[in-house]
């Protein structure tokens, strides 16, 4: 066995499905090797931040590992982006980058690709990655590899991986197992202790459930969890579409100003609010209506869990999670298990307009048909829309706030779970990776693709309405679909959308884009929430 087969072994038993990537000259050596072994399937598209975007939406869909392979310098560097969301977010995505050879540098030569030094790249991803190791030892690689891949599915957050190009080829042992992480068992009781004395004591208890539920695999469990303690759920605004086919007494999703008051109110007023996996960060907690203490809230986050001022460190959400189904009985909740919230449905099929809140409505009538899909969704008031739409599974950079995420990851999404993905994306964002639906044509996907069109990068404009650098013009990307391998059709009207929904789910392998023609100034209800929140916070301030 060699050192590439060793790690893509690793890689494997650790959870990963599949590598997306892009080779470049550092890394054909084991970009050979990654197709010549069969070990994990390879798929190539065209730009690596689309890589990095891809890999990450698997990785949050399946659980397991996402792998993003990519050549030293031009194309490792291409994802720092991508790879910098994932951090942020909690993925765990494994970065593979080719490398220069040991010997390489004792030319005397700059060598290409190379920055400020050859290490440069290395100490850029120590910025944005949880581990990292250079394979230039193939006795201590194992070791070195399973330290790494165990730091990233235990902390949910990107590693980095370089393989000098002159060591892919040399013998290598079988990565070893790592131990799990040993949890201090009288820590983990105290802590549940308390948690269920606090809940107990509330008189408004509350759960929300945040991205470490699904990172970890808890779905399932939580639901459970929540069944037994018998507590209303929301989700975090990051959280979006977790438990959305679990039978849970699911309220909706925490937005502050920009929710439904009845969901704002219990979050806002609860004295015993869970916070499970939940990121304390600005796009979930930025625009509450009213200050949430969180000294009273029960935090359980990053393998620590925060309730008032005790804090119990190395605590691992999933410990946590089993210990607490342990010590509370089974019983049925009194609680409705169905969301209190009435999507907009029933899109008159006439010649109005087209409006975000009739987007929704168009999705939520295709899938009460035909079922539900699970959306990948790009940033702006595509994703602000997609806050009506019945809750399904949903990936997005809801925190980062990157442009660009919606089309690779819808790839990616296909990819992983072999569903056929709703993709929402913004025509600013779609000019950055939209291209990569020119790959679907050699993979057999065929995403539904949503381009919402109003010539402008119109969040920006709602914060800034005089800058006219927020305007795009029309690209006419109805027409390009054809060049690249799908079928387009541009629609300003209602009845125009249900026409184009209904032909475009019963077209199966060829990705069918449907551009939105929205006119300037016309936001979705919610995202008008949002913006008016975000300047009332900032004119106070």
């Amino acid at each position: 066995m060699n050192l590439t087969e060793s790690l893509l072994l690793a890689l494997k038993a650790n959870g990963a499905h599949q590598i997306f990537g892009i080779p470049g000259d550092f890394a054909l050596p084991f970009f050979k090797i990654i197709e010549e072994s069969q070990i994990l399937p390879l798929y190539t598209l065209s730009h690596e931040p689309g890589v990095g975007f891809a890999a990450d939406a698997a990785a949050r869909m399946i659980g397991g590992l996402g792998v993003a392979a990519v050549t030293y310098g031009a194309g490792a560097l291409n994802m720092v982006n991508p790879v910098a969301a994932a951090y942020a977010e909690k993925s765990p995505l494994v970065v593979l980058s080719g490398g220069p050879g040991k010997n390489e540098s004792k030319a005397g030569l700059l060598l290409h690709h190379q920055a400020k030094t050859l290490d440069s790249q290395f100490q850029i991803f120590r910025e944005i990655t949880c581990d990292q190791v250079r394979l230039d030892d193939a006795g201590r690689a194992p070791s070195d590899i399973a330290r790494v891949l165990a730091n990233c599915r235990r902390y949910s957050r990107p590693v980095y991986i370089e393989l000098p190009r002159d060591m892919v080829a040399e013998p290598c042992q079988p990565v070893p197992a790592m131990p799990a992480a040993v949890v201090d068992p009288d820590a983990l009781a105290a802590c549940v202790d308390e948690i269920r004395a606090r809940l107990q004591r509330a008189s408004r208890p509350a759960l929300m459930v945040g991205v470490e539920v699904r990172r970890f695999g808890l779905e399932a469990r939580v639901a459970e969890l929540a069944r037994r303690l018998d507590l209303p759920v929301v989700t975090s605004f990051m959280g979006r579409g977790l438990l959305a086919d679990a039978d849970v007494p699911l309220l909706g999703t925490y937005m502050g100003v920009a929710g439904l008051p009845e969901v704002t109110e219990l979050v806002e007023t609860s004295d015993g609010l869970f916070l499970l996996g939940v990121i304390v960060c600005d796009t979930n907690f930025g625009v509450s209506a009213s200050k949430i203490d969180l000294r009273k809230t029960i935090q359980a986050l990053d393998e620590q869990v925060t309730i008032g001022y005790h804090i119990y460190p190395q605590i691992p959400l999933t410990a946590l999670v089993d210990c607490l189904l342990e010590s509370v009985p089974g019983a049925n909740s009194s609680r409705s298990a169905m969301s209190s919230r009435n999507f907009p449905r029933h899109m008159p099929a006439d010649q109005a307009s087209l409006t975000p809140t009739d987007i929704a409505a168009a999705v939520n009538d295709l899938m009460a048909v035909h079922g539900k899909l699970p959306i990948a969704s790009g940033i702006g008031d595509c994703l602000f829309t997609a806050m009506d739409i019945e809750h399904t599974a949903l990936v997005a950079p809801g925190y980062y706030a990157t442009m660009g995420f919606g089309v690779p990851a819808g790839l990616g999404l296909q990819a992983a779970t072999g569903q056929r993905p709703l993709i929402l994306v913004g025509d600013g964002a779609f000019q950055m990776t939209g291209w990569e639906l020119g790959n679907c044509q050699r993979y057999g996907w065929d995403p539904i693709v949503l381009l919402f069109n109003n010539a402008s990068w119109e969040m920006l404009r709602t914060f800034q309405p005089e800058s006219r650098f927020n305007d795009l013009g029309h690209w006419g990307f109805a027409e390009m679909a054809a060049g690249l391998g799908g079928d387009g059709k541009r629609v300003g009207s209602r009845g125009e959308l249900k026409a184009a929904l209904d032909k475009a789910v019963a077209t199966r392998g060829r990705f069918q884009l449907i551009e939105l023609t929205i006119p300037r100034g016309v936001l979705s209800a919610t995202l008008e929430r949002f913006v008016a929140g975000v300047k009332k916070l900032n004119a106070a301030r």
